[in-house]
């Protein structure tokens, strides 16, 4: 523990010196900083989705760095500094975990997600989806949407009940496609990806997750395709869709 704090305590010791010294570390700003911290964000859910831990150990390290840095500018304001960051999310996560700090007790995770939205209102929110970001990708959004109104028992009986569900949407979605209605497709089409998550979140998939490694394999697949035209000496914009298909097929034993 003591060398953990004594890393810490380095990186606070930096913060300090590059805001002191650097003329890019004294320019920043909490808002300047806002689209980096995001970019770091996706880079560190790269790593997660790579299986890479070297590179998610340093992806780590830029969005503590970022932490730092927010709570180093809001400390200059008079605000706030790192210990009341940190003093903050400890005094949180004691409360919303009664079932450890307290006497209440708990059957399964579930119920340790029910009784944390529960509490949050007690807080003072004034809904569970007062927490959810506006900004959130929305396949992700609508994930967090179901998980939180599934805390406070806004939920299907099994997962045959939203299958069912999906090849409705889907229907109503095929049948706007044929009425031609462009407001409704869309709608209807939200609807089918709204339900097909849920039903991901039914059978323990992450769709985001999910959706991330399909891109990365047609990404891999269609680059795989592209090169071995290439060596063939042919491109792939003055073939046909059958002859480039045949190359797609031998691609997906390259990568499956």
């Amino acid at each position: 523990m003591e060398e953990k704090l004594k890393a810490f305590e380095r990186l606070l010791i930096i913060m300090d010196e590059l805001r002191a010294q650097c003329p890019w570390d004294k320019k920043q700003t909490l808002e300047s900083l806002r689209h980096l911290t995001i970019e770091e964000t996706y880079e560190l859910a790269d790593a997660i989705t790579a299986g890479d831990l070297n590179e998610l150990k340093g992806e780590i390290g830029d969005l503590l760095l970022h932490m730092v840095f927010y709570s180093k500018i809001a400390d200059e304001k008079g605000e706030f500094d790192i210990a009341d960051v940190l003093n903050a999310i400890c005094d949180k996560l004691v409360h919303r975990h009664p079932h450890i700090y307290g006497d209440v007790e708990v059957a399964d995770e579930e119920e340790v997600k029910a009784n944390w939205e529960k509490l949050k209102l007690k807080e003072g929110k004034t809904s569970v989806l007062q927490g959810v970001p506006k900004s959130l990708p929305a396949l992700v959004k609508a994930t967090r949407i179901q998980d939180k109104v599934k805390g406070v028992g806004f939920e299907w009986d099994n997962k045959e009940q939203v299958w069912d569900k999906v090849k409705e949407e889907i229907q109503e979605f095929h049948d706007e496609v044929e009425a031609g209605d462009k407001v409704k497709m869309e709608e209807e089409f939200g609807d089918v990806l709204f339900s097909l998550i849920n039903y991901a979140r039914w059978v323990d998939i992450n769709p985001e997750d999910a959706l991330s490694k399909t891109n990365q394999k047609f990404i891999n697949r269609f680059q795989w395709m592209e090169k071995a035209t290439k060596s063939d000496g042919k491109e792939l914009s003055d073939m046909s869709l059958v002859e480039m298909d045949e190359y797609w097929e031998k691609s997906k034993l390259h990568h499956k």
